[in-house]
């Protein structure tokens, strides 16, 4: 079939088998790579969650330390006894019925955690090496 031009016209409407599996290959890719960079994301934002939230922990047993001469050696929840610490001690956002490991000796304390990203192992009491962020007294331990 020819227009007006003479040029010639093609009949068909639809799409090639090979098109169809192209787009559907590049959506594939694209759904691919949008699930990596999400999941990678929420890990990323958990883990700085976690550490902010030992920072918090550890403001608040530098001020326990202050008004008592001693970190406490029972536990974290003497700082939520009176709540002039901190209000309720943080979980892991991940997994709510995970708290955060505390060792706690008169002059020094090690606060732990354990990051989705990795980090460096370290050991806190009843954290059995699954720490790899511990936070003390002067910073990251």
């Amino acid at each position: 079939m020819k227009n007006n031009n003479g040029l010639a016209l093609s009949l068909s409407k639809g799409f090639t088998l090979i098109e169809i599996l192209v787009v559907t290959s590049i959506i594939v890719l694209l759904t691919a790579t949008a699930v990596v960079t999400y999941t990678t994301f929420l890990k990323q934002s958990r883990d700085a969650r976690r550490k902010s939230e030992l920072g918090q922990l550890s403001v608040a047993l530098e001020m326990y330390r202050s008004n008592n001469d001693t970190y406490p050696t029972v536990g974290l929840s003497q700082l939520t006894a009176p709540s002039i610490y901190i209000q309720s001690v943080p979980t892991d956002p991940k997994n709510p019925t995970y708290t955060y490991y505390y060792t706690g000796a008169v002059s020094d304390y090690t606060l732990g955690a354990y990051l989705e990203n990795g980090g460096t192992t370290c050991v806190v009491g009843q954290c059995g090496g699954n720490c790899n962020y511990c936070l003390g007294p002067y910073g990251q331990k």
